[in-house]
């Protein structure tokens, strides 16, 4: 059975969206077309909940896109993939948006609480594990072949068999997420969605952060108030105390612009 999703995004939309992460339109639904993709969303758009902390308005899927193409922003999971599943779509990808239980130090945290991709292309007998919303992600899509261990320049990954026919996704041998093999809709994740903007037990709401990866396999994160840099092997850390440089920080390190600085960054 397919999902009735929403209507496709416009043409005018389409090419912003491409412009924002760099990327030329494809030719085609291919592997190749996916993996630049996705290379290119995940090196370019931030993971970032910098708005859960201003108390912005914040959409998923589709109403995600004026915030991510428009304001140049990044985003959670459910808003970078979100819009990523719009974009792969009208892109000729048969695309099915997943629900997740992200593992924290083994536990899984709830129901619905992670988003992901699974894509199938036009010219791979496996589909692929497609997630630009996860800050301990792979750069590459995944084949989706539980079993088959897989480097990337992020790290080595596995997908395993889950009890219930779920999916586990490995990192180093240790589990990040476990995935529903059903397909859903966006819509499906709007309670979730309410959740983590209003909950006190929030992850959004309790940690403040910003990431992307660099282009050597390391990663730059501003945590609150705390840039920690690990590139070249090396690993650096900077408590930054003004206002002006940690704007200059969100600018120079993320591309994100910042008139006002969320309220934990001042603490």
């Amino acid at each position: 059975m397919t999902l009735a999703h929403g209507p496709l995004l416009d043409e005018r939309t389409v090419t912003a969206y491409l412009r924002r992460i760099g990327a030329r339109r494809p030719d085609g639904p291919t592997s190749a077309a996916l993996r630049d993709l996705h290379e290119r969303h995940v090196m370019t758009v931030p993971f970032e909940n910098v708005d859960f902390h201003l108390g912005e308005p914040m959409g998923i899927g589709a109403a995600a896109l004026g915030k991510i193409v428009g304001r140049r922003r990044g985003g959670t999971c459910y808003e970078l993939n979100g819009a990523f599943f719009e974009l792969l779509r009208v892109l000729g990808f048969q695309v099915e948006v997943l629900a997740g239980r992200v593992a924290d130090d083994g536990a899984l945290g709830p129901v619905i609480g992670h988003m992901a991709l699974r894509v199938h292309t036009a010219d791979s007998p496996d589909p692929w594990l497609v997630d630009v919303g996860y800050g301990r992600g792979a750069r590459h899509p995944l084949r989706w072949a539980p079993g088959l261990p897989q480097r990337d320049p992020h790290g080595a990954f596995e997908l395993a068999r889950a009890p219930y026919g779920d999916v586990d996704l490995l990192r180093e041998g240790r589990l990040q997420y476990r995935l529903e093999d059903r397909p859903r809709l966006v819509a499906d994740f709007e309670a979730m969605w309410w959740w983590y903007q209003h909950s006190p037990e929030s992850p959004h709401l309790r940690h403040l952060y910003c990431t992307i990866p660099t282009p050597d396999g390391g990663r730059v994160t501003l945590s609150g108030t705390t840039l920690t840099v690990r590139e070249d092997g090396g690993r650096s850390t900077t408590v930054i105390e003004d206002e002006d440089e940690l704007r200059e920080t969100y600018r120079t390190r993320f591309g994100v612009e910042l008139s006002d600085l969320p309220p934990v960054a001042r603490r």
